[in-house]
This record gives C-alpha cells, sequence and structure tokens, in this order.
C-alpha cells in the first residue's frame, strides 16, 4: 500500500515540478499528510527528487527560451548561499516548527494568488475619479 501512496505523491510533485512551479509545495504536504513522513525526511525527500526533475525541466524550459540566462546569476548565486545557510538551520529546528512555517507558508502564497486573481478579473475603470 504504501508504494502506492508514495507513487501518487510522486506523481502530484512531478506535475508541479515539471512546470516549474516548485513540487515541493505539494510533495511535502502529501508525504507528511497522506504517507505520514516527518517533517524534516519530507523536505529532504523533496530536496533529493528535486534534482533530477529540475535538471529535466531546466532543460526543457531552455529549449524553449524561456531562461533569461543574464538574470541567472544574481539569482543563483543567493539563493544558494541562502538555501546552504537554511538547510543547516532547518536540521536543527523542531518539526513543529517547521511544519507551521511551510504552513504559513502555503497560507501566504494562497493568499497572494487568491488577491492576483481577483484583481486581475475586476474590471478595469479608467473612467472612475475619486
Amino acid at each position: 500500500m504504501s508504494f502506492y501512496v508514495y507513487f501518487l505523491c510522486g506523481l502530484a510533485g512531478g506535475v508541479l515540478g515539471g512546470m516549474g512551479m516548485g513540487g515541493g509545495t505539494l510533495l511535502i504536504p502529501l508525504l507528511t499528510a497522506a504517507a505520514g513522513v516527518g517533517q524534516a525526511a519530507a523536505q529532504g525527500v523533496n530536496l533529493l527528487s528535486f534534482l533530477p526533475m529540475s535538471a529535466i525541466a531546466l532543460s526543457v524550459h531552455a529549449k524553449n527560451g524561456l531562461l533569461r540566462r543574464a538574470d541567472l546569476l544574481f539569482l543563483c548565486v543567493p539563493a544558494l548561499l541562502v538555501s546552504v545557510l537554511f538547510s543547516f538551520a532547518a536540521t536543527r529546528l523542531p518539526a513543529l516548527l517547521l511544519r507551521r512555517g511551510f504552513g504559513l507558508f502555503l497560507i501566504v502564497l494562497a493568499a497572494v494568488r487568491l488577491f492576483d486573481v481577483l484583481r486581475a478579473r475586476s474590471p478595469q475603470r479608467d473612467d472612475v475619479k475619486l
């Protein structure tokens, strides 16, 4: 039974990861809630599974001309340095704090996306004066 749960979690994470949207956003909650994996272990599994997914997705996006290569250095260097720092911190933080922090991140992300959708759907009215 656990094989199927892990397989479905991997499929769901792969769909988002392949689109470049961060498969861990879905994979980590699925692993912790559906498969009973601890938060720190789920984050580690996510990082490990991220490597092949990101390499393939990156090559596909590069072939389709969807990368701004001039900006990659300014994005990757700080991201790499901060990710190393916080990966060491995550190994020392309590699981409850990691769960709550990730949950808060997901709530903020959902609120921002909802705001964007609602703003895009509202009619633009240039004739209204205040």
